[in-house]
């Protein structure tokens, strides 16, 4: 059975920093790309950071130089490094593995992000 466990979210006031972690089992971590996605209230879902098998990285332009994606195969987790935090950042965000051939895809149950002063 496939888990996506995301933990670290909570509130913030806007400027500071929180990292999300997304430990998976049931895959093989290091054949899957990584996502994170996040969804704030009547918004579409939307990528947030990618990071490939050869460690490639993505990055949504709301979040280029604020925001880093890091995996680690060997624990099987996947972080989101979020800095200089801002109100529009509040949303779920979610963890996403995507098979690197076939394309299959997992989400994770979502975590509550929120920047508020």
């Amino acid at each position: 059975q496939v888990q996506l466990v995301e933990s670290g979210g909570g509130l913030v006031q806007p400027g500071e920093s929180l990292r999300l972690s997304c430990a998976a089992s049931g895959i093989i971590f290091s054949i899957y790309t990584m996502g994170w996605y996040r969804q704030a209230p009547e918004k579409q879902r939307e990528l947030v950071a990618s990071i490939s098998v050869a460690d490639t990285t993505n990055y949504g332009d709301s979040v280029k130089g604020r925001f880093t994606i890091s995996r680690d195969n060997a624990a099987k987790t996947v972080y989101l490094q979020m800095n200089n935090l801002k109100p529009e950042d509040t949303a779920v965000y979610y963890c996403n593995a995507r098979h690197s051939v076939s394309v299959r895809q997992y989400w994770g149950q979502g975590a509550q992000v929120t920047v508020s002063s």
